[in-house]
């Protein structure tokens, strides 16, 4: 087993990280920009090294940087988390070149499943449906066209190389398509370094299910049931869920088998997740595969009782798996939400800035995977993720009981959240049903000031008293008790309107 590992990441996934490392009784190495100096995870880690400016491209994106560390600190392996270098293959190149052991797959099926194509093509020779579309990149515009109309509208155009919905644009006709191939194009380029786009068969409001698997260098592979995906926001996940409400044993095995033989057939190892769109008639198609660790990998270890960053060390390690299908049990239900500094209010832009106040809730079945603390100035530069608050109950219900009790005691001032905008969803009436597509958000969400929470004239006067008070109490000079015990009940009441979240 390694003695010490570097995490070539930053935030709430490399303080996951770290815990289980702690727990192993593994050393870490944290790397951080200018930016992160005073990051939570830079002060969790045994050791700590600055590599660059606040940009992305100055730090966590240069390979040079993290292997000079790793040389330097003398880890024998490193984790990479997700985003980032996460499904990198030169990255991974790099590392073994330093004489270190990536945790994750091979560089060859790393590069054969991180291009949406290939993958493609593996999926299809793995006898697993693919949504209609192209099993090559698309050569020009004309080309796009033809296909499209072969296919009939609407379709997806995708970046080959794409991932969190970048490069990705829904085309409903011939016009929109002219416009929209450019664009994809110029999207996929300016994300990934390359242009390549396809186009596949736009599936009317699918779901989107993945399954986890996990495989050893020995050959063993098993699948860790699935998790719904569905409720995303601009093609991002946002709110997951394990095991999928509309999910059965015989189509959870048919899904699981699915995405083991499409593993074999990369000769993959280590933890991925194979993503599928699934129809109304609970038909499947393959979306694509993520080769490393998920973001909402937690809700899968809540309901198996397995910890993935441990078994992937433990593979890295050339381990073999300590368990067999057979042992894979799910137990009861599992919610994560991504809490992020944005401001829902006003669709969803960053919110960065120095979180004031910070109080998190817990008790049983509670889990908050966080990346900053009270006082913490979320930087500009990064995806805007807080923490990932997660909840498990017997039942979707309590589950989903559970996660509103959680919201409602999350509480973070000094910058705007998603907070409220989780309380919304999970309240509402198609949510709680189960009755969720990928364009549930899209149809559905409204700020709060347009949709049916409107503030009637008395709350508007009793708002405007308590912004008032609120600027009293911060003026110079106003100290009398009196005024202050006034001060105490208004903040009460700011508080239960929840004007302070």
């Amino acid at each position: 087993m390694f003695s010490k590992i570097l995490i070539a990441n930053r935030g709430e996934i490399a303080v996951r990280i770290m815990r289980t490392c702690r727990e192993m009784g593994i050393r870490t190495v944290a790397i951080y920009s200018d930016a992160d100096r005073s990051a939570l995870h830079v002060r969790h880690a045994d050791e700590a090294y600055y590599i660059g400016a606040s940009p992305s491209t100055d730090s966590y994106l240069c390979i040079d940087k993290i292997i000079n560390v790793l040389r330097k600190s003398g880890a024998e392996a490193v984790h990479p988390g997700y985003g980032f270098l996460s499904e990198n293959s030169n990255f991974v190149a790099a590392v073994e070149a330093a004489g270190a052991v990536f945790i994750g797959p091979s560089a060859h099926s790393m590069r054969l499943m991180g291009d949406k194509i290939s993958a493609r093509k593996i999926a299809e020779s793995a006898d697993t449906p693919t949504v209609p579309g192209t099993t090559k990149p698309l050569e020009s515009l004309d080309e796009a066209i033809a296909i499209a109309e072969q296919i009939g509208y609407p379709v997806m155009l995708k970046a080959a190389a794409g991932g969190g919905g970048k490069g990705m644009r829904m085309v409903t006709t011939r016009q929109e398509l002219i416009t929209a191939y450019a664009l994809a194009r110029s999207e996929a380029e300016a994300a990934f370094k390359d242009p390549t786009v396809y186009l596949e068969k736009l599936i009317a409001r699918p779901r989107h299910i993945e399954l986890q698997i996990l495989a050893d260098k020995h050959g063993n592979y098993v699948y860790l049931g699935e998790r719904e995906c569905s409720i995303q926001r601009r093609n991002q996940k946002v709110i997951e869920e394990c095991p999928s409400p509309i999910n059965d044993p015989q189509l959870r095995r048919s899904m699981g088998e699915a995405a083991v033989r499409i593993a074999r057939e990369a000769g993959y190892y280590n933890a991925g997740t194979i993503e599928f769109l699934v129809d109304a008639d609970k038909n499947f198609y393959f979306l694509e595969m993520n080769t490393r660790l998920q973001v909402e990998h937690p809700v899968t270890e809540m309901v198996t009782g397995i910890d993935l960053v441990k078994e992937q060390i433990k593979i890295a390690a050339d381990c073999k798996l300590s368990f067999t299908q057979q042992d894979i049990i799910l137990r009861g239900h599992a919610i994560e939400c991504r809490i992020y500094a944005e401001d829902p209010e006003r669709n969803f832009i960053p919110s960065p800035g120095q979180i004031l106040r910070l109080r998190t809730p817990n008790g049983p079945g509670i889990r908050d995977d966080s990346g900053v603390y009270e006082g913490f100035e979320v930087p500009i530069y990064y995806d805007p993720l807080l923490s990932k608050l997660i909840v498990w109950a017997n039942t979707r219900q309590e589950a989903i009981a559970k996660m509103l009790r959680a919201l409602d005691e999350y509480s973070v001032d000094g910058i705007k959240t998603t907070i409220s905008f989780f309380k919304q969803i999970l309240r509402h009436e198609e949510f709680v049903k189960a009755h969720i597509d990928t364009g549930f958000i899209a149809r559905n969400w409204q700020p709060s000031l347009q949709q049916g929470n409107k503030i009637s004239p008395p709350e508007r006067r009793e708002l405007a008293a308590i912004i008032a008070a609120i600027h009293l109490s911060k003026s110079k000079g106003n100290s009398e008790k009196p005024q202050q015990r006034n001060l105490w009940k208004v903040a009460a009441r700011a508080e239960k309107l929840g004007l302070l979240r």
